[in-house]
């Protein structure tokens, strides 16, 4: 069951000015300012005043880390003394804190402005600290009527105030993700948030001006505060309200310190949530993932470092254990002091058992290789396939083995291609990597006749033959005669374009596969003439193998798919001032055009537009050459695109 709070959010960049206009839609009138005084906010707590003009009738600006009673009691004071009827927050969580402990006590609406990446402003949950001791609660009316997220208020948050409350916002998301309450939604905000705090902390750190990046971090931490809202939280937080509350750590930088430890404590009882955040990391492991951000950004690793005694381990570990909370595995007093101890020396956290060792540095150092590379197209060519084939090499654990059968696949791929078979281009085929490239180059013109592949049996220089010749020499075979047009996307007829032909014969072989033939055969050159046409007569296609007595033939074989190519004629065409089309027609009703995946053309290469009529007749021939029996007509009409519309 999925249960969301009535929060109305507002996300945008110079948002601030909305803020009196979500007051009056409220129906208020009277509104108190909330902050903390923090001098690096004041110039957005002026624009903020100025917005709120003559709705704003008080302030308090003593907001404090973990939200004490004490601070609120005071700013009660205010609040009554005004005769308030709204509260306004601006700031971290801190702020948010005081506001919700505010509204839980006087039923007041809240709108929050967040400046930092806490989350809280989108949750029902309330932590206040009373004598040394944090406790938290969740209702409903804790929950912040309306949030307002200006992502320009964060632009000069401080890189390690970023740093530390991405990572409390990345914390909600983790625990979220192996919550006892979590659901596909939430599942799918926590994964998001994860991916979005881990592409934009680094990009922060560098440059803490991006924009884009900032807005990122705030739609994270919103959707990560969200989750926060909704499910339970586990060992992570109650570790970090502890240490907040009894031992006056600061928030963000705790959370920031913990958040790996909790997840190495907790990952060999939610594998699964960690194999999902390792994904969304883009690490191999998910808390030594998140422990390598933070260091790789700059932030806190150590207890120690915050002010926390080593001498009061053993008492967190106590106050931690001391009543039960869900939690994926099991919490002893002994498990969580040697988890405090890490993390209070700063040590990395062990990889999950099975973890694939981390590769990173290994594949940055090899794309930091290609950094004096003076074309940027080929460093971001070489770039991209290095990540990728490390990636997959990681992803599916290649073994030494079957490196080294790719190895020797490639090698013997080199070994029998020759000027007239191209192994390499078979093996890019059958792999769909030629359509894919195809498509790419030659997809993006409307109204022009679709593209196909190459083929690896193209010889550039075909011999020219006349309007009406014979293409086919003494093949035998059913005859074709062929009545082709150019056109342009208009219609237009295309005159003088160089139109390439090529084919197989009626068992399935190209001129080049018969090494006694004498001279190119199915194969010629024709020029269109003035009204964009030429004609030719031939054989019909058929369907035919590719090259199978190779390492691609080999590769067909072992995953159950068959070699061959449905029935067609290679067609290349050039014409000045338009685009070259490199295509196929294909033979209606011909074999393996049809079928499940893997039985129907093997390499890829039909597309619908390409399927056309060789239509059956008989009797006198539109040239009266005489034909016995059964011939067939091909009439078909290229259209090619101008270079300008291209």
């Amino acid at each position: 069951m999925h249960t969301v709070g009535p929060s109305r959010v507002v996300f945008g960049a110079g948002t601030l000015a909305q803020v009196r206009g979500e007051a009056e839609r409220l129906g208020r009138s009277r509104v108190m300012l909330v902050s903390d005084g923090a001098p690096a906010l004041r110039k957005d707590t002026e624009r903020l005043r100025d917005a709120l003009g003559d709705l704003l009738v008080a302030e308090f600006d003593g907001a404090a880390m973990h939200t004490p009673v004490e601070v609120t009691e005071q700013a009660l004071t205010v609040l009554r003394e005004h005769d308030v009827d709204c509260l306004v927050a601006i700031g971290g969580g801190s702020t948010t804190g005081l506001a919700k402990a505010l509204a839980v006590r006087t039923d007041l609406p809240q709108v929050i402005v967040p400046t930092t990446y806490a989350g809280s402003e989108v949750t029902p949950v309330l932590g206040e600290t009373q004598n040394g001791r944090k406790i938290t609660r969740s209702a409903p009316g804790i929950l912040p009527e309306t949030v307002v997220y200006d992502v320009e208020l964060t632009l000069g948050l401080p890189v390690p105030m970023t740093v530390t409350s991405g990572v409390n916002a990345l914390a909600h998301a983790v625990e979220a993700l192996y919550s006892p309450d979590a659901t596909p939604v939430t599942d799918a905000m926590a994964l998001e948030a994860v991916a979005a705090v881990a592409r934009s902390l680094p990009v922060l750190h560098d440059d803490p001006s991006d924009q884009e990046a900032r807005s990122d971090l705030l739609l994270a931490a919103w959707l990560a505060g969200t989750c926060l809202g909704a499910v339970g939280m586990g060992l992570h937080h109650k570790l970090c309200h502890t240490l907040g509350g009894a031992f006056g750590l600061p928030h963000a930088e705790t959370h920031t310190v913990i958040l790996p430890h909790a997840m190495a404590y907790n990952a060999p009882a939610a594998s699964e949530a960690m194999d999902r955040i390792a994904r969304a990391l883009g690490a191999p492991d998910a808390a030594t993932g998140v422990f390598d951000l933070i260091r790789r950004v700059g932030g806190p690793t150590a207890l120690r470092d915050l002010g926390m005694a080593e001498a009061d381990l053993e008492r967190a570990a106590d106050l931690a254990t001391s009543q039960p909370y869900p939690n994926p595995r099991e919490l002893t007093r002994t498990g969580l002091t040697g988890l405090l101890r890490d993390a209070w020396q700063g040590r990395r956290p062990r990889a999950a058992a099975g973890a694939l060792p981390d590769l990173r540095p290994l594949t940055d150092e090899v794309v930091a290789s290609f950094d004096g590379c003076a074309d940027p197209r080929l460093r971001q060519l070489l770039t991209d396939l290095v990540r990728t084939l490390h990636a997959y090499t990681a992803r599916n654990d290649l073994t030494p083995l079957e490196w080294q059968q790719a190895i020797d696949f490639l090698t013997e791929a080199g070994h029998i291609t020759t000027d007239t078979r191209q192994e390499f281009i078979l093996l890019s085929d059958t792999l769909g990597v030629s359509s894919v490239v195809d498509a790419l180059a030659n997809s993006r013109t409307p109204d022009t006749t679709s593209s196909a592949i190459l083929g690896p049996f193209y010889v550039d220089g075909p011999p020219a033959a006349d309007h009406g010749s014979n293409i086919a020499g003494d093949f035998t075979g059913t005859p074709m005669w062929a009545d082709i047009q150019v056109t342009d996307q208009d219609g237009e007829p295309v005159a003088g374009a160089v139109v390439d032909v090529w084919q197989s014969n009626e068992d399935g072989f190209y001129d080049v596969q018969l090494p006694d033939l004498d001279g190119p055969v199915l194969r010629a050159r024709f020029t269109t003439d003035a009204d964009g046409r030429f004609t030719f007569w031939s054989i019909l296609p058929s369907e035919y193998p590719i090259p199978d007595d190779g390492p691609v033939g080999r590769m067909l074989s072992a995953v159950g798919r068959h070699p061959y190519r449905a029935p067609h004629v290679h067609f290349l065409i050039n014409a000045p001032g338009h685009q070259p089309l490199i295509t196929q027609l294909f033979v209606r009703g011909g074999a393996y055009l049809d079928g499940v995946p893997g039985q129907r053309d093997a390499v890829f290469g039909v597309k619908d537009d390409l399927i056309t009529d060789f239509t059956p007749r008989t009797g006198p021939s539109p040239d009266g050459r005489p034909v016995d029996g059964e011939w067939r007509l091909l009439e078909f009409t290229f259209r090619i695109a101008r270079l300008d519309q291209h």
